[in-house]
């Protein structure tokens, strides 16, 4: 009964108090809002910051992968370049040889031939005498 009493006897008390409790859960309420707030702020700053520099570095990959590509290209080039080079190198090689043979072959006959002549020089002079 003395709380019926009390709460009679006081309403506007009772009202004031509740609306400051009231009040208190209010302000705690919104510092704990704020707070959410700017966090959710800093969140959103640092993922459209990730995405810039992930789309930096994607736009840095398809690049390089060009870039990739076009010194691929070149290699081929250049692989085909050197294969038509060792080919060209060999078949030089080749012909070389040949006249190397040729030449052998040449310094015999001349060599023979110079025998032949000294030997008919020499014949040639008995014949004389």
């Amino acid at each position: 009964m003395k709380i019926k009493a009390l709460f009679q006897e006081k309403p506007v008390l009772m009202l004031a108090i509740l609306s400051l409790v009231l009040f208190v859960f209010n302000i705690g309420s919104c510092i704990s809002s704020h707070g959410q707030n700017t966090e959710l702020k800093k969140e959103m700053a640092q993922r459209l910051d990730t995405e810039e520099k992930m789309t930096r570095a994607n736009q840095e990959k398809a690049a390089l992968l060009e870039k990739l590509k076009i010194k691929e290209k070149e290699s081929e080039e250049d692989k085909a370049a050197l294969q038509a080079t060792r080919k060209a190198l060999t078949q030089e090689q080749l012909v070389c040889r040949n006249l190397q043979d040729e030449l052998g072959k040449v310094t015999k006959l001349k060599e023979a031939l110079e025998d032949n002549l000294k030997k008919a020089l020499a014949d040639n002079k008995k014949a004389r005498r």
